[in-house]
C-alpha cells in the first residue's frame, strides 16, 4: 500500500458542544460553540487557518449547502472551505480532508467541522433524504432500526445464539454505555439503565427495543490539526499523532450477491485491516487501548467488535458479557457514552468520537478518564448492512 499518513499529522486542538434537544440553538451556534473550544485548546489565531472542511448530511434541512454556511457563521478569513457529506461517516469524511491537506503540504494548519441541527424538523427519526433514483428501486421499503434488526437475526443465525443471549447480550451493549454517558456533562441522555429496564423496553424491530436504538439529536464537534514540526514549534508537548484513516466504500456485492450471509459488515473488515497495517497493529486485541464505535444499535457494536478483529468471529457477545469492553474492561467502548447517550447528529458524529479519544489520549477526560491510555480508534458507519460507508481511523502518542 501507499506509504500512508502514519505520524505525519497531529491533532493540536479539539472542541465539542453540548449535544441535545438544544431548541434554543441554530447550526451557526452549534458550531462556534465547538470551532471556539478548539481554537482556544489549540492556541491559534482564524489568520493561522489555511483550509477547512465542512461536513453536514441534510443540508435541506437548514444548514444549507456549500461551504458558506461554516465560513460565514465562524467569519473565517476567506479561506477554502470544502463541504463533505458521507452519510453517517461525513464527520470523519471532513477529518479526512483537513489531515490528508495537511500530510500533503497543501495546509499548514487546518481545521475539520462536523454539525447537524435534527430536532427543529418535527419529525421522530431521522429526516428523509433525496436519494435519488437508484436506491428507491432496489431498496423502497427499508427502515434504518429494520435493516439492523436483520443483522441481528443473521447474526443469531450464522453463529447459534439463542435469542435469549443475543438479547442480553445487546442489553449489556446499552447498560454499559448509559452508564459511561451518565459521567459526561455534554452528552444527550445521562440517565443510567439498567438490563431489565432494556430488555422491558417497547420493541421498535424485533430483537432491538427502545433502549437499542440510538436518538437523534442536535451537535457539532471540530478538529484541528497540522504538521508535528509546526505543533512543536507553537510550543505543544505529548503530542497527539494521526497514526492511520483509511475509508472502505460498499460495491454491491452484500446487497446484489448471496456471498454476503447478512451477519457482519465487510467494508469494515476491510477498513481496520487497512488501517491497522497503516498503523502497525499486529494485535488489535492487545494494543488498541480503547475504541469509539458506530453504535447506531446495539447490535451494530457487538458485531463491529469481531469486524475490527478485537473479538474472535462469534464470539463478541462473550466477550461483551464478560465485560471485556466496559469502562474497566480490557479494551473500553463508549468510555464517552456513545451514539447511545449522544444521540446522532449525523455530520458530528465522527469527529465527536475522535474528541473523546483525544481527550483521553491527554488525560483530560475527567470521571471518564482511562488509566494511560495510548492508541484510540474510531468507527464511523454510514447507510446499511448491505450498503454503506465505513471510515477507521487510529489516533495515538
Amino acid at each position: 500500500m501507499a506509504t500512508g499518513i502514519r505520524d505525519k499529522v497531529a491533532v493540536i486542538g479539539m472542541g465539542c458542544s453540548k449535544f441535545g434537544e438544544r431548541w434554543d440553538c441554530g447550526p451557526e451556534e452549534f458550531m462556534v460553540e465547538a470551532y471556539l473550544e478548539a481554537m482556544a485548546d489549540a492556541g491559534i489565531e482564524p489568520t493561522q487557518l489555511d483550509a477547512a472542511w465542512f461536513s453536514t448530511h441534510i443540508d435541506e434541512i437548514g444548514t444549507g449547502k456549500g461551504g458558506t454556511p461554516l465560513s460565514i457563521a465562524l467569519r473565517l478569513p476567506n479561506i477554502a472551505v470544502t463541504r463533505v457529506e458521507n452519510f453517517c461517516a461525513s464527520g470523519s469524511e471532513a477529518f479526512r480532508g483537513a489531515v490528508y491537506a495537511v500530510a500533503a503540504g497543501a495546509a499548514d494548519i487546518a481545521i475539520a467541522v462536523g454539525v447537524e441541527k435534527l430536532k427543529d424538523t418535527g419529525y421522530g427519526g431521522l429526516p428523509t433524504g433525496n436519494m435519488g433514483t437508484y436506491i428507491p428501486q432496489t431498496a423502497p421499503n427499508g427502515s434504518a432500526p429494520g435493516n439492523f434488526a436483520q443483522l441481528a437475526s443473521a447474526y443469531r443465525a450464522k453463529h447459534s445464539v439463542s435469542r435469549e443471549d443475543l438479547k442480553r447480550a445487546i442489553a449489556h451493549v446499552s447498560v454499559k454505555s448509559h452508564a459511561n454517558g451518565s459521567k459526561n456533562p455534554k452528552a444527550h441522555l445521562r440517565n443510567v439503565v439498567t438490563e431489565e429496564q432494556v430488555i422491558a423496553a417497547p420493541m421498535i424491530a424485533e430483537p432491538l427495543g427502545l433502549f437499542d436504538c440510538c436518538g437523534v439529536s442536535d451537535g457539532a464537534a471540530a478538529a484541528i490539526v497540522t504538521t508535528p514540526e509546526i505543533a512543536r514549534a507553537l510550543g505543544k508537548k505529548d503530542l497527539v499523532y494521526v497514526k492511520a484513516l483509511q475509508l472502505s466504500v460498499s460495491n454491491g456485492m452484500e446487497s446484489q450477491h448471496n456471498s454476503w450471509d447478512g451477519s457482519y459488515f465487510h467494508t469494515a473488515r476491510i477498513a481496520a485491516k487497512k488501517a491497522y497495517l497503516e498503523a502497525g497493529i499486529e494485535r488489535p486485541r492487545d494494543q488498541i487501548s480503547m475504541i469509539e464505535v458506530h453504535d447506531c444499535f446495539s447490535v451494530t457494536e457487538l458485531v463491529t467488535m469481531e469486524d475490527l478483529f478485537i473479538s474472535p468471529e462469534g464470539q463478541g457477545w462473550k466477550d461483551v458479557m464478560n465485560g471485556f469492553y466496559d469502562a474497566d474492561g480490557q479494551v473500553p467502548c463508549q468510555i464517552d457514552g456513545g451514539l447511545k447517550c449522544f444521540g446522532h447528529p449525523i455530520g458530528a458524529s465522527g469527529l465527536r468520537m475522535l474528541y473523546e479519544m483525544y481527550l483521553q489520549l491527554q488525560g483530560r477526560a475527567g470521571e471518564r478518564q482511562l488509566s494511560n491510555p495510548s492508541l484510540g480508534l474510531t468507527h464511523n458507519l454510514g447507510g446499511a448492512p448491505s450498503s454503506n460507508v465505513c471510515s477507521v481511523a487510529i489516533i495515538g502518542l
